[in-house]
């Protein structure tokens, strides 16, 4: 099977296809029409050799170039629309395409390929780990926060304007230093992001945003879409968070005040909120927003040497690590990470290893959401020399748990 570059030409095969993977009730012209964020030059397909033209399967990969991980940033490779029609499902095609993604991210010198998984038994297969877990609240309107001071801030709620927003949006979302904190690429997929289509919009209200500012400077937005609803004893909307940077306490307690009090409404549904978000805290009862998590962020090492140099480390590291990694035989082997501060040195070595693990659980731990011990209390990661687990999943550890904001 040939993998093959897609162009723009070849867009509503491409949304064919995808609408057999993914089923949706919109006429196929329609969906075709809606703003999207193919990045033409990292999109493939694969054609059905029997009718040629027919396109059976494709994929495709965000440029992520400047990606928070602990300590660092590094170009980051952002897997997406992985779609096989089914009348070619268990053909191979996936695997076709997943080695082909990952020869991608090799040539373009990108060390770490994320993704979500639509369905999470997938991608173990190919190397991915789950690195980062979220938390989805839905709080009762009114619900009771903290005090925090407000600090002088003002707020502001308007219609979202692209033209009057957009930047404001990418800045502050730009600025955040969270572990896979990805950040859309560029003006063609923030308006993808933030358009008025059905796949975005659903049955809410057109999106709307509350900026939190200090002295005339915004400091934090909020991203919202509401739904009118009556039930049988009075006003039962929802309030839908579509995304939140509020990197202050202040700023957060006015953001969040604000967004769990409009009128008519009886419940707010929350973005993808890190296991440390500070709403967490805040809210006198926590237990009462139902919180529930899931995963988010799935990381693969494509190149284990170049990525473990290009993150930190939260304490002094020098560990031998035996990695297998059987679909790219060049990560597999002993590596030494020794880490000083800033310096990190990550090298081959014959030395004896400390650690064992396959690179699936190494990119779990990557970004410092799945602890190292975790995965050994499971099996997932063996220990050689006594002591060396505990202060290697310490080191790899850090100060905020990652997430991805929004689901590329």
């Amino acid at each position: 099977m040939t993998v093959v570059p897609l162009g723009p030409d070849r867009l509503r095969d491409i949304v064919d296809v995808d609408a057999w993977g993914f089923p949706s009730s919109h006429p196929l012209d329609d969906q075709v029409a809606w703003p999207n964020a193919l990045p033409w030059g990292r999109t493939y397909g694969i054609e059905d050799p029997s009718h040629p033209g027919r396109l059976a399967a494709f994929h495709s990969s965000y440029a992520f170039v400047d990606t928070p991980v602990p300590g660092g940033r590094l170009p980051i490779a952002g897997l997406t629309w992985v779609c096989v029609h089914p009348q070619f499902r268990r053909q191979g095609l996936l695997r076709a395409m997943m080695t082909a993604h990952l020869e991608h991210c090799r040539a373009q010198g990108e060390p770490v390929s994320m993704l979500f998984a639509a369905e999470p038994a997938i991608y173990g297969r190919y190397g991915y780990g789950l690195a980062a877990r979220q938390v989805n609240l839905t709080v009762p309107r009114g619900a009771a926060l903290k005090p925090v001071a407000e600090d002088g801030l003002s707020v502001r709620i308007e219609h979202f304007d692209y033209e009057v927003h957009g930047a404001l949006v990418a800045r502050l979302h730009r600025a955040v230093d969270r572990p896979g904190w990805v950040t859309r690429p560029n003006e063609q997929h923030e308006r993808s992001f933030l358009s008025e289509s059905p796949g975005r919009k659903g049955d809410f209200e057109t999106l709307r945003i509350l900026v939190i500012e200090r002295d005339g400077e915004p400091v934090g937005y909020g991203l919202f879409r509401r739904k009118f609803a009556w039930g049988t004893t009075g006003p039962a909307g929802t309030t839908r968070v579509v995304e939140v940077v509020a990197e202050e306490p202040s700023v957060l307690h006015a953001m969040w005040t604000r967004l769990l009090d409009f009128d008519l409404t009886t419940e707010v549904v929350t973005p993808n909120l890190p296991a440390d978000d500070p709403l967490l805290s805040i809210l006198v009862d926590a237990r009462a927003a139902g919180a529930r998590t899931q995963d988010n962020l799935w990381v693969r090492l494509v190149d284990v040497q170049a990525a473990l140099a290009g993150r930190r480390y939260q304490t002094d590291l020098d560990v031998v690590l035996d990695v297998t990694d059987a679909v790219l035989p060049h990560n597999a082997g002993r590596w030494l990470v020794r880490a000083q501060g800033d310096e990190v040195v990550v090298e081959r070595t014959d030395r004896m290893a400390d650690l064992a693990l396959d690179v699936q659980e190494l990119g779990s731990a990557y970004l410092g959401g799945v602890s190292l011990t975790e995965l050994a209390a499971a099996g997932l990661v063996v220990e050689h020399t006594p002591g060396t687990l505990a202060r290697t999943s310490v080191a790899f550890g850090w100060h905020r748990a990652p997430v991805a904001s929004w689901v590329f």
